[in-house]
Formats: C-alpha cells, structure tokens, sequence
C-alpha cells in the first residue's frame, strides 16, 4: 500500500471515528438529557411526593450534565476533525503520532467510566432494596437507570475507539 493509500485510510478512519462521536452526542447524549431534565421539572412540579423528588433529582442533575457534554462534545467536533485534517496534511505521522497519544488517554478513561457506572448500579441497586424511605428508593431507581444509559453510551464509544486506534498504530508502524 502506497503512503498515500494509506494517508487516506487515516483520513477515513478520522472521518468514521469522529462522525461517530459526533452522532452519538447530538442525536442521542443532548436530547437524552433535555429529556431528563423535562422529566425531572415534570416530576418536581406534578407530583408532590418524595419519590418522584428522589427520582427528579438526579434527572435534573445527570440530565443538565448530559445536555452540556453532548452540546461540547457534539460541536467541537468538526474543529477537532478540522486541526487534526491539518496535521495529517502537514506530517501524517507527526498527525497520527499526536492523536494516538490523545487516544492513549482516552482508552485509559474507560475502566473509571465502567466503575463510576457500576457504583451508579450498586448504590442504586442498595438503596431501592435496603431503604423503606421513598426519597432514596426513587434515587435507587434513577442512579440504575443512569447507569444503564452511561454503561450504553461509553460502551458504544468504547468500541468506536478500537478501529480508529488500529489505524493509528498501522501508520505509525510504516
């Protein structure tokens, strides 16, 4: 394969990769938390009780976070694709060389995303099962849906990451 058959499998690979994070943050991450927080202001204005306020909650805090990471992530994206369209363009390895490194970090997140999930299901888990207050089964029940729906985002951009990274490797390695 040519350097330039393979600058553009690398310019490809960018293109999928971050299309991809792209997609997942304003299709589904930002309209997932806008969601959260109508439910959250729905439950807290509608219903009085101190289950639907320990559901509302993290609804409301969990919903603001996600509408704020899947706007950042979600528009700063074509200006990451932008800058590093560049660097491969200049230096592809000195490109891909800096974003593997980038990579590099973000693979090594993963684990703590796993364990901020699990402890997200767990705790919930404990406080729908061990508690006789209504306030802290409602948050059981929403820390284990918020669990679910983190484990199911960073499992699909977990995933994302693999193929790009592979391609990464291959032209540092040429």
């Amino acid at each position: 394969m040519t350097g330039t058959a393979q600058d553009m499998e690398l310019m490809d690979a960018i293109q999928t990769y971050f299309q991809g994070e792209k997609i997942e943050a304003l299709v589904f991450i930002l309209p997932c938390g806008l969601l959260n927080v109508v439910f959250s202001l729905w439950l807290l204005t509608d219903n009085p009780g101190n289950f639907a306020r320990g559901v509302a909650i993290p609804f409301l805090v969990l919903g603001l976070l996600m509408g704020i990471v899947g706007t950042v992530v979600g528009y700063r994206t074509p200006i990451q694709v932008a800058m590093l369209s560049q660097a491969i363009a200049t230096d592809p390895q000195a490109g891909a060389k800096a974003e593997a490194e980038r990579m590099v970090k973000v693979n090594k997140a993963w684990p703590i995303y796993l364990a901020i999930w699990g402890v997200f299901g767990v705790a919930g888990l404990l406080l729908r099962f061990t508690t006789r207050s209504d306030f802290f089964q409602g948050l059981g029940i929403a820390l284990v849906f918020f669990a679910g729906v983190g484990l199911l985002i960073d499992g699909f951009a977990e995933r994302r990451t693999h193929p790009y990274v592979d391609v990464l490797n291959s032209t540092l390695n040429r």
